[in-house]
């Protein structure tokens, strides 16, 4: 089991990376408080030998599963269900399951009783690598992802990667997409992937990138809690992805693909990524987007995209498009576009694509 720490102003958490990370850890948290439980009914139905043996005496509360029901109407029935159970400050939350269920349990924890302590168990590659370490929490609102959260870190997150064996082709690629964004991060992961891009179908390579991934964005977190510098580059490809996952029939990992590989390509053409490096980025990003299911974004519209864009709460001015982008090799910067250049460089780069 590896441990890995997270120091910030608001807290001090851990990070228990490995298999045996459940056995070890989770009697300890679940003792002495009320627990209360949020997951969705995917992983419930999946896992419920686990939630019998760990939470039998928790109040759960079983979201169902989908971007769709990161909302206020959800989070309102969990905190109704925390009420009603008579959760205290000394309660203790679980989020168990993917990004939606990290990012609503972890924004209940940090409305109930203006803040109680809360776990991260991740069960999927991108939550594991990414969603669940660093304190983002939010639900949706008015077709806009995540507009409405906290920055509010967990007392620990479990990283099981057992979880992983159980995940269909398309979550596993999914989560690609987000370890695809660390390496146009940093340079020891994007030699990693170059090196190896004929075992981009074999999760086992992936599953030994999730510590490499998670010490990754402690550094930047621990630098910027909440994303007022450094911890911008963490969105590497998300302004257009944000609007694609709204747009189509794309996960969000997907949805980070295909952002990436047109905001690398807008960069180019802006003269702000350098050229070589962009290539052979982009050779990567092509070679993760190739992997089954091979969803394609024929339901992408353009015109659709770029007025959504204009809705991204990383846009700092009216009408100015702003998008963290690769700029070379370990390193990164924001590109800032006027609403019409960036709708005209979108056009110009998906024709290419």
């Amino acid at each position: 089991m590896e441990t890995i720490s997270l120091k910030t102003l608001s807290m001090e958490g851990k990070i228990y990376v490995g298999t045996d990370v459940i056995s070890t850890r989770l009697p300890l948290l679940t003792a002495t408080q009320n627990n209360f439980v949020v997951t969705d009914d995917h992983v419930y139905v999946l896992y419920r030998k686990f939630f019998d043996k760990y939470f039998q005496n928790a109040e759960i509360y079983v979201l169902s599963s989908g971007e769709e029901n990161k909302n206020f109407h959800s989070l309102n029935a969990i905190l109704e269900k925390m009420a009603g159970a008579g959760m205290r400050r000394s309660s203790r939350l679980f989020a168990v399951g993917g990004g939606v269920v990290g990012d609503i349990g972890g924004l209940a924890a940090a409305l109930y009783m203006r803040g109680i302590s809360y776990v991260q168990i991740p069960t999927t590659l991108l939550a594991q690598v990414d969603s669940s370490v660093g304190g983002k929490t939010a639900v949706d609102l008015g077709g806009i992802k995540n507009v409405v959260g906290a920055f509010y870190q967990p007392c620990e997150v479990l990283v099981d990667p057992t979880f992983l064996n159980t995940l269909s082709e398309r979550e596993i690629k999914c989560g690609i997409g987000e370890i695809v964004k660390y390496a146009a991060l940093d340079s020891e992961l994007f030699d990693i992937l170059e090196q190896n891009l004929g075992k981009f179908s074999d999760v086992t390579f992936w599953k030994n990138l999730i510590s490499t991934c998670i010490q990754y964005k402690v550094k930047v977190v621990e630098i910027d809690e909440k994303e007022q510098g450094e911890r911008r580059c963490l969105n590497v490809g998300h302004t257009t992805a944000h609007a694609i996952e709204l747009s189509s029939v794309l996960s969000h990992g997907e949805s980070v693909l295909y952002g990436m590989l047109l905001e690398t390509k807008m960069a180019l053409m802006a003269g702000v990524c350098e050229k070589k490096y962009g290539e052979r980025l982009l050779k990567i990003i092509h070679e993760a987007i190739s992997l089954p299911p091979h969803i394609k974004t024929q339901s992408f519209d353009i015109e659709t995209n770029a007025k959504k864009t204009l809705l991204d709460k990383k846009n700092r001015e009216d009408h100015q498009i702003t998008m963290a982008v690769a700029k070379a090799k370990g390193e990164w910067t924001i590109l800032t576009l006027p609403f019409e250049k960036y709708k005209e460089l979108l056009f110009a780069v998906n024709a290419n694509d």
